[in-house]
């Protein structure tokens, strides 16, 4: 059967997700920044109140996924605080400037992060050579990698996301995210993924009613007159497609 992940940015999110059937949690920090790792207090709390996997992002900005050695401290010490915790599984990749997989930086995050089950995020997508890194992270023992398909989203990727799961001949499971969304789960089962990923995001009305006009957090749309969170109603949606 298909699984189903939610990445999930708030307690509330990781409830919804549970709720709503979903098999895994991913749990980030920075949603605009495409997730980061999120806090230990966040992570701990969250283990208190789901049963089911939590799996945590481990990168320690938003923007490339080529490293320096301050940063690379950065991540085990994250791994090391979240394995204290008790998460179930960590959320990470790394490459050259190349656009090639950073095999060593891998091998070590993957030693650090034992016994813990890996996901390889979509730093898979913008690698200069997609089946030899497949190859290298089936070799390292990654439990799944999380893609769209090389594209922006898996409508655009849907192509690439078949040719990946034939190239994986399950070696190593194939997630489908970016995009995700009730009306092209029926497609993505279709071309054989394992699993698919999304945050089924939604916006409400903060409760803070005085703002300055001249004020703002920040340029983008929502700000903060918004809350974002992972929508029950859509995540149920995507669960009952899978069944």
């Amino acid at each position: 059967m298909v699984k189903v992940e939610v990445c999930a940015f708030s307690l509330e999110s990781c409830l919804n997700a549970e709720r709503a059937g979903a098999h895994r949690i991913e749990l980030c920090s920075g949603p605009g920044e495409g997730g980061t790792t999120p806090s230990s207090g966040l992570v701990s709390l969250v283990k208190t109140k789901v049963s089911i996997p939590v799996y945590a992002m481990i990168r320690p900005r938003g923007g490339d996924f080529v490293y320096d050695e301050m940063e690379v401290e950065t991540m085990l010490s994250e791994i090391d605080a979240l394995k204290k915790i008790g998460v179930d599984g960590v959320v990470m990749g790394a490459l050259r400037p190349d656009g090639t997989v950073d095999q060593e930086l891998m091998k070590l995050l993957v030693e650090a992060a034992h016994p813990l089950g890996i996901t390889f995020h979509r730093a898979f997508d913008v690698t200069s050579d997609p089946y030899r890194t497949m190859d290298f992270l089936v070799d390292l023992g990654i439990e799944r990698i999380l893609t769209s398909g090389l594209e922006a989203n898996v409508d655009a990727g849907m192509g690439m996301l078949k040719k990946l799961v034939a190239y994986a001949k399950g070696r190593i499971e194939i997630m489908a995210g970016g995009g995700v969304r009730p009306s092209n789960v029926a497609e993505l089962i279709g071309v054989g993924v394992d699993c698919i990923h999304l945050t089924a995001k939604s916006f409400r009305q903060g409760q803070q009613v005085y703002f300055p006009k001249k004020v703002s957090m920040t340029s983008e749309i929502p700000d903060e007159r918004s809350v974002m969170y992972s929508d029950p109603t859509l995540l149920k949606q995507v669960v009952d497609l899978i069944h």
